[in-house]
């Protein structure tokens, strides 16, 4: 399949821009600081006794400073939400930027682990050179107490080897949770160890006190390498005398002044202020108004909180003390409060121990008793906690003349509250048509929102504009039923059994949209993201440029 240049450079070359100006500024760092230790005359002493393992040491703590520090800001949620809220402050471009967030944070994530293994290396190299190259005529320098002393020693025994080893413990720990695997069969694990970065940071700081590495004060008055008094002149600098400089004064040291605390401190305070507003904001308790339970094991939470605002496509995170006190959960909003209602909701599926543990709470009957239609239920319900909204791809939606969004499953849920925002007020947004696909692999899936997608169709054929909106279903598995129900005879049209064939689809599309731009947005299953995502990149006859926009919780 033929690459488009002008698609690829509306879907990659931003993140792509980014990507380079992040590798430069880490390479840049790496050998500016590796050529100052080198060559530097601070440093010349120093890098006599411990060679390349001092300047590669340096120079990836250089690194581990800049992404130390970057690593947070993916995760300031509220102020990526303001960013992609104001327009004057952001354009199309940049918003779509925005969604790569989690993958910069990741990417700063592998390459603090990478460059921690370089620094922990350098450093053993280091401390055996400490040990073996202990200097007799510059004591000051020293780390190790005496020549030969045991290299474990000096690691257990000094602030920057133990604050070096618990570093790298949480990082393993850190690293190792983070893994695919690990989140997918249990998120809390990923969860509790992923907050140990407070830990982290703490122990950061304190890195450095110990002063294990030193530098020289008055090179002008004892330029490296020149004669002592005490030197004799037999030895064979000797002939070199009158290309010498006799030294004035001793050599004097001093341990570096810590600097990774002026790399992280700006980050980790705004990240601690984010942190604070949202405690604050998300401290007072929702009121729970109605939980309904859907098909294939889906509940809706209806909820009331004052002051809330949001936006459709925007998720929140939730916080159920009866499940977990700590871990909070992310779910995309399925209804946005408005003028004529301030309820918000949302749809989870009920997957994994918090799900199941939260979903029992919320419900009096056990999960076996689902009907296709949904059964309301009123009773006492457990203390909740919200805080967000935070902004994702979704919001864009309404940005494009031309939009598709393509749903898996419970992967619609970004889209329910779009579709809600268009039944109200859909002639006030930009947006001129809608393409809509849901792909569910059982057909009561498609119950969660049957209401929903019948009542903006039949408003949208009152006002005479039919053509507004393209639902397509697909089913995968249930090839024997169909949507019976009377009020559900639009959706039965545009059933399809089977999978969608999402080239023939493009095309169509395309023909009808040419020389447009079609805003694209997925959520579900990986093997769906990455063959629309080659689509949208690819060559078409119409002329139409497909921007790809992928949902992605941070």
């Amino acid at each position: 399949m033929a690459v488009s240049v002008r698609s690829w450079l509306a879907n990659e070359a931003g993140k792509h821009f980014v990507l380079m100006l992040w590798l430069a500024a880490n390479i840049w760092l790496f050998l500016d600081t590796y050529l100052l230790y080198s060559t530097g005359q601070q440093y010349h002493y120093l890098y006599q006794m411990l060679g390349l393992g001092l300047c590669i040491s340096r120079a990836s703590a250089s690194v581990l400073n800049l992404n130390c520090s970057l690593v947070l800001l993916p995760m300031c949620r509220s102020l990526l939400t303001f960013i992609r809220g104001s327009h004057t402050m952001s354009t199309r471009r940049m918003r779509r930027l925005l969604n790569k967030s989690k993958s910069f944070h990741v990417a700063c994530g592998v390459a603090i682990c990478i460059f921690s293994a370089v620094h922990v290396s350098a450093h053993l190299m280091n401390v055996v050179n400490f040990s073996a190259s202990f200097s007799e005529d510059f004591p000051a320098l020293n780390l190790a107490r005496y020549k030969g002393e045991d290299p474990k020693l000096i690691i257990f025994t000094t602030i920057p080897g133990v604050s070096g080893v618990l570093l790298v413990l949480i990082l393993l720990l850190m690293f190792i949770s983070s893994s695919q695997c690990i989140r997918v069969f249990n998120y809390e694990i990923f969860w509790y160890t992923h907050n140990l970065f407070i830990i982290f940071y703490i122990i950061l700081m304190v890195h450095m006190v110990g002063g294990a590495l030193k530098y020289q004060t008055n090179t002008e008055a004892h330029p490296p390498g020149c004669l002592r008094s005490s030197q004799s002149l037999q030895e064979p600098q000797a002939d070199d005398l009158d290309q010498k400089q006799r030294c004035n004064e001793d050599a004097h040291f001093l341990p570096h002044y810590p600097q990774t605390w002026l790399w992280v401190s700006g980050p980790l305070c705004l990240y601690c202020v984010e942190r604070l507003y949202r405690y604050i904001r998300s401290s007072h308790p929702v009121t729970i108004v109605t939980v309904i339970r859907h098909p294939c094991d889906v509940v809706e939470l209806r909820m009331l909180k004052k002051n809330f605002r949001a936006r459709p496509g925007q998720y929140i995170l939730l916080n159920c003390p009866g499940v977990s006190s700590f871990e909070n959960h992310p779910f995309t909003l399925t209804a946005c409060p408005t003028e004529n209602k301030e309820t918000f909701g949302i749809h989870l599926r009920i997957v994994g121990d918090w799900t199941e543990h939260f979903a029992h709470l919320l419900l009096s009957q056990p999960r076996a008793a689902l009907e296709i239609l949904p059964v309301v239920h009123q009773r006492r319900y457990p203390t909740l906690y919200v805080d967000g909204p935070f902004g994702s791809p979704s919001e864009e939606v309404f940005n494009y003349d031309v939009s598709l969004c393509i749903a898996g499953g419970i992967g619609v849920t970004p889209f329910a509250c779009v579709l809600d925002a268009l039944i109200e007020r859909w002639k006030s947004f930009r947006l001129q048509r809608l393409y809509f696909v849901w792909v569910c692999r059982e057909l009561q899936s498609f119950y969660w929102f049957a209401e929903l997608l019948c009542a903006l169709h039949e408003k949208l054929w009152k006002e005479n504009r039919p053509d507004y909106l393209n639902v397509k279903l697909y089913v995968t598995q249930d090839s024997l039923q169909s949507m019976s129900e009377l009020r559900y005879r639009p959706l039965a049209a545009r059933l399809q059994v089977g999978r969608p064939r999402w080239k023939l689809l493009f095309d169509e599309i395309g023909k009808s949209n040419k020389d447009k731009r079609v805003g694209v947005f997925c959520c579900g299953p990986k093997g769906i993201s990455r063959t629309l995502h080659r689509l949208c990149n690819s060559v078409r006859s119409s002329g139409a440029t497909f921007e790809f926009n992928k949902e992605s919780f941070s």
